[in-house]
């Protein structure tokens, strides 16, 4: 059974740390001290998806512009992928930040998965440079 998460507690937001920590730290080698990036304090929403109790997937909600919000650090593990949880965890994204009432939605991609959110309705925007450690192409996409 497949659960979404608008993370609200400890137990859930252990879960988003597990996804990240499989997925970028050990599935892709990004440092801890780059991944787990936050600025404590700032304005930032979690989401977990679980399949049968077990944490799969992930997305960070980045507040912290007044003009857009950021979708980030979306990560399913390896074994999880290519099943659709992707497209699900976007869309649970995507109704969050139209709840906020936010119009705009930026995703700064790892190269390799620009088109995945080209398929779902995101522009690619290669002339905006992104200095980042690993290949970054920022995509974007209204919604109303």
């Amino acid at each position: 059974m497949t659960e979404i998460y608008r993370v609200d507690s400890v137990w859930q937001l252990a879960g988003v740390y597990e996804v990240r920590t499989r997925t970028f730290v050990n599935g892709q080698g990004i440092p801890k001290e780059l991944e787990f990036d936050e600025v404590y304090g700032e304005r930032y929403c979690y989401l977990l998806l679980e399949e049968n109790q077990t944490a799969v997937a992930t997305a960070r909600i980045n507040l912290t512009q007044e003009e857009y919000a950021k979708i980030d650090r979306v990560g399913v593990i390896p074994e999880f992928q290519n099943k659709g949880y992707g497209r699900i965890l976007i869309d649970a994204a995507e109704n969050w930040i139209r709840e906020l009432g936010i119009h705009k939605i930026v995703i700064t991609s790892q190269q390799q998965a620009v088109g995945f959110y080209e398929s779902l309705g995101y522009i690619a925007r290669p002339e905006i440079i992104i200095k980042s450690a690993i290949p970054i192409v920022y995509t974007e996409k209204e919604i109303s």
